[in-house]
């Protein structure tokens, strides 16, 4: 009976153990995931370069849902270029595509294997051939650079790019925008590796960039602005909409442009978390550690982050702008479902022509004709365009 008992000890404190060491486990899998979701992470090769024909110049790739794409995009290569332009798709056939180089390769040029495709196209401000300046804009984590287009409007556009992203980002706008005779504000933000970085180094999702926005809002109020159009691309799309509702300066906005835009980000993330094999709760649980204090601090966070406060959906009822909202429902990274939730909830603000086909943030890539027509015929319809 004595062994017995000590047996049944023994069991229980190794189970005890047990579960002590998978909660652990799971604890620490739990902040993984979180601590991915607000840390900016380097450019990945995503794309395979099989050949380069520098007489035809033409070059094939590894065939994925981006390298398929018709269109012109850019590609970060190893080697020699660094970066080049990649105009339509010539062939495909099983695992490989074949597109055309609009960035002249000359012969004996290194370009390695690896490489990763981008919708940026334009990398410098110069591209664009358009007057511009470099200005720093105080915010209070630090100085931000920004690139300002100008022009005679007094309604100034302010763009914000994405999570991962750089201000090349936006570049693809502001032909269309400058057109309308508006003047362009491209703006970096905190942690995204241009801008300032605050002590932890991570995103807030927008619950601290907006921050940095509406410091840029009273840059071009004070140089000249009496209206702001605020463009978002990916997660700028949500820092766009926490300026908007956060912001003392959110009366002088009167429009908004968002480009595949997260809206709502545990749509966003529950969906990127079954991409990767993850399934509830792990997502919801690291979310979970998101909001509160303690844990947040503990995967890298600036502070806690309050889901429910980026959640636009829910918050509809605040937005009293007119929006063009474009996403397409091919997206595969972040999904169209929480933009046509919004543009359901407010049919008198929302303005959503249904793409598809196109890849996330690369509209402007796969139709630009389409794309900058929905965006100059909106401007016109609300008497933005001068």
């Amino acid at each position: 009976m004595k062994s017995l008992r000590h047996a049944a000890t023994v069991g229980a404190i190794a189970l005890a153990g047990a579960a002590a060491l998978g909660a652990a486990i799971g604890g620490a899998l739990v902040l993984r995931i979180a601590r991915e979701v607000i840390t900016p992470a380097p450019r990945k090769n995503d794309t395979e370069v099989l050949a380069v024909d520098t007489g035809a110049q033409t070059i094939e790739l590894g065939r994925t849902p981006d390298t398929e794409l018709p269109g012109s995009y850019g590609l970060y290569v190893d080697g020699t270029p660094g970066y080049v332009k990649l105009g339509a798709v010539l062939h495909a056939d099983g695992g490989t595509v074949r597109r055309k180089l609009l960035t002249q390769i000359e012969p004996g040029a290194e370009i390695g294997r690896h490489a990763a495709f981008s919708g940026y196209y334009y990398l410098a401000p110069s591209e664009l051939h358009l007057p511009y300046e470099s200005v720093l804009i105080g915010t209070p984590a630090g100085p931000c650079p920004a690139w300002l287009f100008p022009a005679a409007s007094t309604t100034w556009v302010i763009q914000v790019h994405g999570r991962g992203a750089t201000r090349s980002e936006c570049l693809r706008a502001v032909p269309v925008l400058h057109a309308a005779g508006l003047p362009v504000l491209v703006t970096s933000y905190r942690n995204d590796g241009e801008g300032p970085r605050t002590r932890p180094g991570s995103y807030g999702l927008g619950a601290t960039e907006w921050r940095d926005v509406d410091t840029a809002i009273a840059y071009a109020l004070r140089h000249g602005a009496e209206r702001i159009l605020l463009m978002g691309w990916s997660m700028g799309g949500a820092i766009a909409l926490q300026t908007l509702v956060s912001s003392d300066h959110g009366g002088a906005v009167v429009g908004m442009i968002l480009d595949s835009p997260v809206v709502d980000w545990r749509t966003v993330l529950r969906y990127q978390a079954r991409e990767m094999g993850l399934w509830d709760p792990l997502p919801q649980l690291a979310m979970d550690a998101l909001e509160q204090p303690w844990s947040a601090r503990l995967s890298g966070a600036d502070q806690a982050i309050a889901f429910d406060a980026l959640d636009m959906v829910a918050r509809s009822a605040e937005l009293d702008v007119p929006i063009l909202l474009l996403h397409s429902d091919d997206d595969g990274f972040v999904p169209s479902d929480a933009s046509h939730a919004l543009a359901a909830a407010r049919p008198d603000l929302v303005t959503m022509p249904v793409f598809t086909g196109a890849r996330h943030t690369k509209l402007w890539n796969y139709d630009q004709t389409r794309w900058t027509h929905a965006i100059s015929d909106w401007l016109g319809e609300h008497g933005f365009a001068d």
